[in-house]
């Protein structure tokens, strides 16, 4: 390889890879022009570990010929013998390179590399990429050259290891902040924080469907069990609730004890209210079902759960709000309160779902009206409605 190539590419990475859009681009670019500078570079992969809830890292794969192939891999897999035998195991835990050598006997350790044997891979090697917090990634490099990588190959793509990490550090590190701000304050409000909605002011109105639940009989279940078991239940609980919630286009804004406050965005340029409110109808469906399915063991007693959730349509108040420099990015306005007061009604009427008048209106169904009632902080009593298709149940 010319060390002149190996230079430029060194310096296009410390540059920021400014010429490619993507991390799979960048991947690409990389491979294909150290091919083009006599590396005989058959696969490459680069395996980043995440700070992720679910996820243990993820994986881009490089082909001769292919698009980079993305992946990611949960934490059963630390549990496999696959993994504990896997050369990246090694990498990971210990930080060290490891080499796989297709005529080299010691290869057959790794039954990973039988895969690679029967592909006419000839070479592998798997090294660390460390990071600056000290967290290890890791790397790896496969070849068909018969002879498999020459001095000059391994001594070449250690130098790149060096600014390869620098680059994915720093895509990583964007990554984590939008999953971490995905995660706990969803991702439209995660992405106006990245944007630099970061002061208190920076507010919009927003016209939406609002979602307000809570889990009946909460109290009571807390004082009677281990908190580590409420816990638990609660996970369980909204998980019934989230995954109907965003797979309707809604984003969860808040947990609050056994509360739940969820937005359902409208474009009010193209009037698609009845639309989402439609969706959001469904989500309060697909939640009702999960909840009443759910069965908790506890000891000799399967603990089963209601919910009440209240559905309404307004403007709200979008953005920073707090103290200081603790803020947090949520919603308010009088549309939310009003929300808030008809939620407490469902447990009144032994009802799942009721709307307001505004959210009936907007999402044509076959609704049952309940009546007028009065609500604490407005002026004028408001009228509720419900689902013809639910029988009202009275908890004792």
């Amino acid at each position: 390889m010319q060390n002149s190539e190996i230079q430029r590419i060194t310096n296009w990475l410390i540059d920021g890879a400014r010429s490619s859009g993507t991390p799979s681009e960048m991947i690409a670019e990389v491979c294909e022009h150290l091919v083009a500078a006599g590396l005989p570079l058959s696969r490459f992969g680069i395996f980043i570990r995440t700070l992720h809830p679910e996820i243990f890292g993820r994986n881009f794969i490089w082909r001769q010929g292919q698009k980079v192939e993305i992946g990611t891999v949960d934490f059963e897999i630390l549990d496999t013998p696959e993994f504990a035998r896997s050369p990246l195991r090694i990498v990971f835990e210990e930080g060290l390179e490891v080499r796989g050598r297709m005529d080299d006997p010691d290869s057959k350790r790794f039954p990973f590399l039988d895969d690679m044997r029967a592909e006419g891979v000839t070479d592998y090697l798997a090294m660390p990429m460390p990071y600056l917090d000290g967290s290890i990634h890791a790397t790896s490099w496969v070849t068909r050259q018969p002879g498999g990588f020459s001095d000059d190959d391994i001594a070449a793509i250690r130098t790149l290891v060096a600014p390869l990490a620098r680059v994915s550090e720093i895509i990583s590190l964007r990554r984590t902040a939008e999953m971490l701000l995905d995660t706990y304050v969803g991702n439209r409000a995660g992405a106006r924080i990245l944007g630099g909605q970061i002061r208190r002011g920076h507010n919009d109105t927003m016209q939406a469907a609002i979602w307000l639940s809570d889990l009946r009989g909460f109290t009571a279940l807390s004082d009677r069990l281990p908190a580590e078991t409420v816990v638990e239940i609660l996970n369980q609980y909204f998980d019934c609730q989230v995954t109907a919630i965003r797979g309707h286009g809604g984003e969860v804004l808040k947990f609050m004890g056994d509360g739940l406050l969820a937005v359902f965005p409208i474009d009010e340029y193209i009037g698609d209210a009845a639309h989402v409110c439609a969706r959001v109808l469904e989500a309060a469906r697909e939640s009702r079902a999960s909840v009443e399915a759910l069965a908790f063991p506890v000891g000799d007693v399967v603990e089963r759960f209601r919910f009440g959730v209240a559905l309404h349509v307004g403007n709200i108040l979008y953005g920073n709000i707090g103290g200081g420099n603790r803020l947090d990015f949520t919603c308010i306005g009088p549309a939310v309160n009003l929300a808030a007061r008809l939620e407490k009604i469902t447990g009144r009427l032994g009802r799942t779902v009721v709307a307001s008048e505004g959210f009936a209106n907007a999402c044509r169904h076959d609704w049952r009206e309940l009546g007028e009632f009065p609500i604490a902080g407005f002026s004028k009593a408001q009228r509720v409605y419900g689902l013809a298709e639910e029988t009202p149940v009275v908890m004792a």
